[in-house]
């Protein structure tokens, strides 16, 4: 059952346990552009027993498809730190982002100072998401998804689901292009970056780049597949994180 967690709009918890005491890490999630947190319900299945799994719902989609969607990255990190702050307690933090959401939460950890930080599927910070940023009119967001391979076709030829989703797309796809890093200091904190070994979004330049933004262990993992590795992928990365979660290599 979905349970909602800390402000009401922005956190969900799909999987819980009697005994807190299994769970000593907060783990928070944080999606795709045009992705609600629904995305990380099987990502949730396998790593509730190891972790308090939370995903965030970003305003514009789903249940919050009324309210206006954010198209301005940082300010979308800032408004997901303060989501999140009356959530936390002295657990450690980890943070994983998907794609537009590694954006999200490498910039909600310059603010937060996670224990560790997971991005996915996303070019450095410093490099920008270079197909994105010629991305302009709806014609070209849908043929992008289309590329990707990683939303329903019926979705996208279907009007009145467009008109619902097209607006929190245009908002995504605006806060990417226009995304710029801001001078300040770097996550304090381990870093991992996974990728897909066949996803035109992160071509290896782009993705060792990532090592300018990490000021203590970055490690980088690839995946066969494209932009959305992880659907086919859940199992291992979560073994990944449940293993550095106990401490071992």
């Amino acid at each position: 059952m979905t349970a909602a967690v800390g402000p009401r709009t922005w956190l969900r918890r799909f999987h819980t346990t009697p005994d807190p005491a299994t769970r000593p890490v907060q783990l928070v999630c944080l999606p795709h552009a045009g992705g609600a947190a629904g995305w990380f319900v099987p990502f949730s299945a396998e790593l509730c027993g190891v972790a308090d799994v939370l995903a965030v719902q970003y305003p514009g989609r789903q249940d919050r498809w009324h309210e206006p969607a954010v198209d301005d990255l940082h300010e979308l990190a800032r408004q997901v730190v303060a989501a999140l702050e009356p959530a936390l307690d002295d657990r450690p933090l980890v943070l994983f982002g998907h794609s537009m959401g590694a954006l999200v939460a490498y910039e909600a950890a310059r603010l937060l100072n996670p224990a560790r930080l997971y991005v996915s599927g996303c070019p450095a910070p410093s490099r920008g998401v270079e197909s994105e940023q010629e991305i302009t009119d709806d014609e070209g967001i849908l043929d992008d998804l289309r590329a990707l391979d990683g939303t329903d076709a019926a979705l996208l030829s279907d009007p009145g689901l467009l008109e619902l989703i097209l607006p929190a797309l245009r908002a995504d796809y605006r806060a990417v292009r226009t995304y710029r890093r801001r001078p300040g200091p770097e996550p304090s904190c381990p870093l991992t970056v996974l990728t897909g070994d066949r996803d035109p979004r992160t071509p290896a330049d782009a993705v060792l780049d990532w090592k300018r933004h990490g000021t203590e262990d970055v490690r980088f993992r690839a995946y066969e597949g494209g932009h959305f590795y992880l659907t086919e992928h859940i199992r291992q990365v979560a073994e990944l994180i449940t293993a550095d979660l106990a401490g071992r290599p």
